[in-house]
């Protein structure tokens, strides 16, 4: 079960999340997957995804990628939600650590993810820590950038999104981004 730790009304009205539990098992109109340039969902948050999702998620990726080519960080793919209770997966490109430029990446990446759910008329999103696992960003850092990338996004852009969650699985990366939440406040 998912619950919520902390909760903020931004001045634009949407309501952001932080949330201890599992991205699969969200019920927002979509997740967010931290996603390689391929589609290809092996490991990690993806892999959790995919197995949760079933094959529908691969099968629409790899129609994706023959239909578009790689996805980049400031422009997410979006499949079905499979079998997740999620209607959609948009699938953002997070930066690997060390090679150059990694914050204005991963604000790409949620600014992107935002993008495409409001281009879907969604209501509601929840993100992983994007990049944090296998890419090895600092999760401390990866937290400022990606809560300040969502308040970026609603003070810049008209949008029908009312809720975020951000969904964290782990204790350490729990911490880094309360710790990240309480310096925004």
């Amino acid at each position: 079960m998912n619950t919520v730790l902390a909760e903020r009304v931004l001045p634009t009205f949407q309501t952001v999340q932080l949330v201890k539990g599992d991205l699969t098992a969200e019920t927002t109109a979509a997740i967010v997957n931290a996603a390689n340039a391929h589609l290809q969902h092996g490991s990690g948050v993806a892999a959790a995804i995919s197995r949760r999702g079933g094959p529908a998620i691969q099968q629409e990726s790899d129609a994706w990628i023959l239909e578009h080519g790689p996805i980049s960080h400031a422009e997410p793919a979006w499949t079905s939600g499979g079998s997740l209770p999620a209607r959609y997966v948009i699938h953002a490109v997070g930066p690997v650590w060390g090679d150059g430029t990694e914050d204005p990446k991963l604000a790409a990446a949620v600014n992107g993810s935002l993008s495409v759910a409001d281009e879907l008329r969604l209501d509601s999103i929840a993100f992983p820590a994007i990049s944090t696992g296998v890419f090895g960003f600092p999760k401390e850092r990866a937290a400022g950038v990606i809560l300040t990338a969502i308040q970026h996004y609603f003070a810049h852009t008209a949008s029908g999104i009312q809720l975020v969650r951000v969904v964290l699985f782990d204790e350490e990366t729990l911490r880094a981004f309360m710790a990240a939440w309480q310096r925004q406040a």
